[in-house]
């Protein structure tokens, strides 16, 4: 099965973009309840994952506490515990279950490396789950 039927698009995804601010990720992140955000570039480009974890550390230590001082400081300035490693659009989703297990989701992307989306580890178990029980 192709990971498409799995797909949520960028469309309706929450992601943060690489030139927000600390501030604005934390609001995003606020607003939308989720732990980990896909970063996303101008240009669509898929740049890695800004996480809860992240963002705290970042407060502490760019941002000194001061929540004034978020708004000079850029996300891509947050060093990342580790980013979601995206796979492409024809990845079958037998090839992702490894990778979904470490993973809240799995970003995709086209062949030139723009975001399209992400699969969610949900989707991935009831995927299986479905095949499961029609076998």
């Amino acid at each position: 099965m192709n990971i498409l039927f799995l797909l949520t698009p960028k469309a309706v995804c929450a992601y943060v973009r690489a030139e927000d601010t600390v501030r604005q990720a934390l609001e995003r992140m606020e607003s939308t309840g989720y732990a980990a955000l896909p970063i996303l570039a101008k240009d669509g480009s898929y740049r890695g994952t800004l996480t809860e974890g992240d963002l705290l550390w970042a407060i502490k230590n760019l941002c000194k506490m001061d929540a004034k001082n978020m708004e000079n400081h850029s996300i891509m300035e947050i060093s990342h515990r580790r980013d979601n490693t995206p796979v492409r659009v024809d990845t079958k989703v037998e090839d992702i279950l490894s990778t979904a297990l470490e993973q809240n989701f799995v970003p995709v992307v086209d062949d030139r490396n723009t975001f399209i989306g992400i699969i969610t580890r949900k989707a991935i178990m009831k995927y299986c789950l479905d095949k499961i029980l029609t076998t």
